[in-house]
């Protein structure tokens, strides 16, 4: 594998963890604040970083290449209303994006075609985590300030629930 990628693979799990990390930390927010359906949202989503931490850790074993685990950075947000972490979840998953597309530049470089494959999957993910995040951005802004419309909104978000990632799925 192109040293390269294999760097930027490596760091993936990093980025990854760091995103569980972050995640868990919105889920800490809401849950201190009551909002019991968005602590869920973000527990799952903390989960499904995780598991693409395993996905990348997966895949780097599978090409013969050995993982290096780095630190993780401890969460530094800290947040004084209910949009804010929203918000900040979208701008750190527009952040994980460009991450990835970084990866596939790469290998693209290096004419890498498995890991190219391999991407399309993140690629596909990372778009709908944007979606869902806008739509939780949006959402909040136009139904954030009603007592009632945010308890609807966090009932709904407490009926998410986890689901393993395909690549996952088999192992």
């Amino acid at each position: 594998m192109d040293a390269r990628v294999y760097d930027l693979l490596n760091d993936q799990i990093n980025k990854e963890m760091y995103s569980s990390y972050l995640y868990l930390s919105f889920a800490d927010f809401y849950e201190e604040a009551g909002l019991k359906g968005f602590a869920n949202w973000y527990e799952i989503q903390a989960k499904e970083e995780m598991d693409h931490a395993l996905i990348f850790r997966n895949y780097l074993h599978e090409n013969g290449c050995n993982v290096k685990l780095l630190a993780i950075d401890q969460p530094d947000k800290v947040f004084d209303n209910f949009l804010a972490p929203l918000e900040a979840a979208l701008e750190h998953e527009k952040y994980v994006t460009s991450l990835i597309d970084a990866i596939y530049a790469a290998a693209v470089d290096a004419k890498d075609y498995r890991t190219m494959k391999f991407l399309d999957w993140f690629i596909a993910e990372q778009q709908e985590e944007e979606d869902n995040a806008e739509t939780m951005v949006t959402r909040m802004k136009l139904f954030g300030d009603d007592a009632k419309a945010l308890y609807d909104l966090d009932q709904e978000n407490l009926s998410r629930v986890y689901s393993t990632p395909s690549p996952l799925a088999g192992k």
